[in-house]
């Protein structure tokens, strides 16, 4: 197993490296640093701005395999991802935008796959009932339902409860607010009411998807042979659906879910702009729209790094589900 898992960990490796140099000759090419100054007010002097991207190492003046190699010695030596045409360092802005994506995604993320994954497994053996024809209703709706306009919904039923309290329950704008009253573990309800709203719009969107794979996923191993068979030996049904049918189901879930968290970090772009959160998914659209080389490349590196921890996350999962892959 474990000579398995580093075989595996050593070609992402070599993947990650490649994807992440193709990126920097693509952003390299396509990004213009300089367009970020040619509007500016008064007009910044040419030999200035020259000398400014030379520092920053995004000068058009270098040849772009010069610029990698210097790219590549910062990181490798010095861990150094470089500096955005501002002259902010994308260091700072990853490492800090990352832990708030972290308090974001992953709490949406962990409670839509266990509400996901439960629901899918009531409605799959109740098909066909009233419940699981009013949970499939529930869930077409909100699947069909893009995320901007989900969150204005719940931006608005926030508001209305707010109204209704004559209390500020639920905070929507930023990820703090401007005055935290002075008591005790003020700045952690403070941090809760702001987290409400982005993650249950997150919850929604991720138990929505989960639920109907695993609903069609186990409609399929309760019809299968061994299913029945195990039925036909004395097992109840529930005992049927948890020690076989629901193992069996899970892998595929299992997969999708390890990937699942690494894409949420830089896909939850909507929620975190509507929510004003500075995560990485926010971060990731900045980074091309101010023509940022090095940020654009060290978002990459670090999506990189998530969905290699999923591959990896993925393959333990599988292993541990699937006595078949643990033999293989």
């Amino acid at each position: 197993m474990l000579k398995y898992v580093l075989r595996r960990t050593v070609n992402y490796v070599i993947l990650l490296f490649v994807a992440v140099s193709g990126t920097f000759f693509l952003a390299a090419a396509c990004l213009n640093p300089y367009s970020l100054f040619a509007v500016r007010q008064p007009p910044v002097n040419p030999v200035i701005l020259e000398a400014t991207m030379r520092r920053y190492n995004l000068s058009h003046e270098i040849s772009v395999f010069e610029r990698y190699w210097t790219w590549l010695t910062n990181v490798l030596f010095h861990w150094d991802w470089g500096r955005s045409p501002l002259g902010a360092f994308v260091n700072e802005q990853i490492s800090n935008r990352m832990w708030v994506s972290l308090r974001l995604v992953l709490i949406g993320t962990l409670i839509g796959t266990i509400i996901g994954i439960a629901l899918g497994v009531w409605t799959a053996v109740r098909q066909y009932k009233i419940g699981d024809r009013i949970y499939t209703v529930l869930v077409m709706i909100s699947l069909s339902t893009p995320t901007i306009v989900l969150a204005v919904v719940a931006m608005i039923l926030a508001t209305k409860l707010n109204q209704a309290t004559g209390v500020q329950i639920i905070q929507f704008t930023g990820m703090y607010s401007a005055n935290i009253p002075d008591y005790p573990g003020a700045a952690f309800v403070d941090m809760v009411k702001h987290l409400i709203l982005p993650t249950l719009v997150l919850t929604i969107i991720q138990a929505s998807y989960l639920s109907r794979m695993q609903r069609n996923l186990m409609l399929d191993t309760l019809g299968a042979d061994y299913v029945r068979t195990a039925r036909a030996k004395g097992l109840t049904k529930q005992q049927a659906v948890r020690r076989h049918a629901l193992r069996t189901a899970l892998i595929p879930i299992g997969t999708q879910v390890a990937f699942s968290i690494p894409l949420m970090f830089t896909g939850a772009v909507v929620t975190e702009t509507l929510f004003s959160w500075k995560g990485i998914g926010k971060y990731t659209v900045d980074t091309i729209t101010k023509m940022d080389v090095h940020g654009v490349v060290a978002v990459t590196a670090f999506s990189g790094v998530l969905i290699c921890l999923g591959a990896i996350l993925s393959d333990v999962v599988v292993s541990a589900l699937d006595p078949r892959v643990r033999l293989g």
